[in-house]
């Protein structure tokens, strides 16, 4: 029996190229978080630097443990983690409230708990699987796609608010240019030179972008060749209830945008996630947060940017994600190797971002075509669910009253989103019916099963 796609292993220089497409995707978002919490600490140019590079070290291993597995842990799909920007917001609150020189000890310690709390819960967190039908998964893929398109038109302005050519017609020409490139790619090529579209359109508009000065190449030459990151450099992990806490709820929320983004993928490359798989990914993703610390890291979670990419090369080996892994742990050595990415210039990503996640919003709609929205009642659920997961998107200022900690979740569109969909779905579609309506409830299995026409393999026990 031939491999599932999932499975695959492509030639060594597809393999190549298309991991690389992986991490160009992501790579922005990786080093967002460092950027940030580092600045807020007054760290030093160097020590921002390792910082940085610790978060493209221990987001590779995660990735890699994520794609290829080891026991039942990872997911094995092509499933990229990465530093999830859902905990900046407790992370600078604790930066504010203790003494710079304890603030990333404390974060580490508050990441280790929560990671390996999280770890244990996995296998009963996993079975919310059941409460994810067509009418969940498509409006949840959606809001994925849509909350991540306001991150695209940011980069496509540029890489700083403050600055004077922010949003100019310099930038914004740099994004569409490479958004035509790869649109260009992808309509008059074959074969492989259509599947890597977006890397090759990154590299063209990152020459386009040169005779205009955006392109800024000091980060090469700047860089060291090589450099590890050391074990507890900024100091020994400390524990703090209130910031352990904090990241418990940022782990929560990490571990329902995961479960989301596993299901989206599922149904991407027609290997739907059931409960194993969920459970073995949630494993992933905690465990490689629990680590990530002791490298100096962040908490990992899935990167749904990368979801869109899947989506649209339709190359579905996890083994070119894993590839892309590797390539973020040899960044993390060689931080000239990571800052060849950095040279990207952030409106050529704001282009190509706008392609891969509006792939995203696609897929979902796909989704959503086969969830039964001739009937009212699920019209009812996904209308309300986009509204309340939009509200982060266009409002947002919308909760500035709630407490910091009740932000870190309502400031996440997909999370409030999820959370109302599955709640709505189960007000309006099983509570109070005498019956079971198989287009409102069809498990995620089964719909992927009529979907495809093919039976899938009973899965063993979490």
């Amino acid at each position: 029996m031939a491999d599932h796609p999932v499975d695959e292993k492509l030639p060594a220089l597809k393999m190549a190229t298309t991991g690389l497409q992986h991490v160009a995707a992501m790579y922005a978002g990786v080093v967002a978080p460092p950027l940030i919490v580092g600045a807020a600490i007054g760290l030093s140019a160097a020590d921002l630097t390792f910082l940085t590079g610790a978060c493209l070290f221990t987001a590779g291993l995660a990735t890699v443990l994520q794609t290829l597995g080891v026991w039942k842990i990872g997911a094995r799909l092509p499933f990229v983690n990465g530093v999830t920007f859902a905990g900046v917001a407790p992370m600078t609150a604790i930066v504010a409230s203790t003494d710079k020189a304890d603030a990333l000890p404390i974060i580490f310690g508050a990441v280790i708990v929560a990671g390996l709390l999280g770890f244990l819960a996995a296998p009963v967190f996993c079975k919310a699987v059941r409460f994810f039908p067509p009418v969940v998964t498509g409006t949840v893929i959606t809001l994925i796609g849509i909350s991540l398109l306001p991150v695209a038109f940011g980069w496509a302005q540029g890489p700083d608010p403050a600055a004077h050519d922010y949003g100019s017609a310099t930038n914004l020409g740099l994004a569409g240019g490479t958004l035509l490139i790869v649109l260009l790619l992808r309509r008059f090529t074959t074969g492989f030179v259509k599947q890597i579209a977006v890397l090759l359109g990154l590299v063209a508009g990152t020459l386009l972008a040169i005779p205009f000065g955006v392109t800024d190449f000091a980060p090469v030459a700047d860089a060291d060749v090589v450099g590890f990151p050391t074990p507890f450099h900024f100091g020994a992990p400390q524990f703090q209830l209130a910031a352990i806490l904090s990241m418990c709820v940022v782990m929560v929320v990490s571990m329902t945008e995961s479960t989301a983004d596993m299901l989206a993928l599922g149904e991407i490359v027609d290997r739907p996630a059931d409960e194993r798989t969920i459970a073995a990914g949630l494993r992933a993703d905690t465990l490689g947060s629990a680590l990530s610390p002791l490298f100096n890291g962040f908490m990992c979670s899935a990167f749904a940017q990368n979801i869109g990419l899947v989506a649209m090369t339709r190359i579905r080996s996890r083994y070119v994600v894993a590839a892309g892994g590797g390539f973020l742990v040899l960044m993390g050595l060689c931080p000239m190797a990571a800052s060849l990415i950095a040279v990207v210039p952030r409106p050529v990503l704001g282009g190509a971002g706008v392609v891969l996640f509006g792939s995203v919003a696609a897929s979902g709609i796909q989704t959503l075509v086969r969830a039964g929205l001739e009937k009212d009642n699920n019209v009812l659920v996904v209308a309300v669910s986009l509204a309340v997961g939009i509200v982060p998107i266009t409002a947002p200022e919308f909760y500035h009253a709630f407490p910091v900690t009740a932000r870190i979740v309502l400031d996440s569109g997909i999370s409030t989103g999820c959370v109302a969909a599955v709640l709505l779905n189960l007000v309006f579609n099983h509570l109070g019916r005498g019956g079971r309506d198989a287009t409102d409830v069809t498990h995620p299995m089964e719909a992927a099963q009529e979907l495809t026409g093919k039976p899938e393999r009973t899965p063993a026990a979490s």
